[in-house]
């Protein structure tokens, strides 16, 4: 599942190796929602650890991600996993190996998990997707 979320840079955290072939580097974004704003937690894995370079702590940018979920031993896991980064107005970082994961990713997260007639939008007759 892909989404995309924009915010202020809060915190960027050194990456760490978890085993010798695996690397993953955490970084935390403030989300405005409302009265309260949202402090979320991504992280970036393997050769994508060095995309947040560039941005400085206040920075505003723009994350695409995906939401990912294990079981282990009973216990269930969530993770948001950044694959591309970019600055606010739209211009992304540039990727040691840029490519995008192999399955195909929504620009934007859906407003609503379930579409309702007061959330879709209005279908025209050059409906094209791009």
């Amino acid at each position: 599942m892909a989404y995309q979320v924009e915010g202020k840079l809060v915190k960027k955290y050194d990456t760490e190796s978890k085993t010798a072939s695996f690397s993953a580097r955490e970084f935390v974004l403030e989300v405005p929602d409302g009265n309260y704003p949202q402090f979320v937690k991504l992280q970036l894995v393997q050769d994508r650890c060095s995309l947040i370079d560039p941005f400085n702590e206040g920075d505003m940018m723009r994350v695409d991600f995906d939401l990912r979920g294990r079981e282990w031993q009973g216990k269930y896991f969530t993770s948001l996993n950044a694959w591309k980064v970019g600055k606010a107005d739209g211009t992304a970082a540039a990727a040691p190996n840029a490519a995008a994961p192999a399955q195909s990713a929504p620009t934007q997260a859906p407003a609503s998990p379930m579409p309702t007639a007061e959330n879709e939008p209005a279908v025209s007759a050059d409906d094209l997707p791009f």
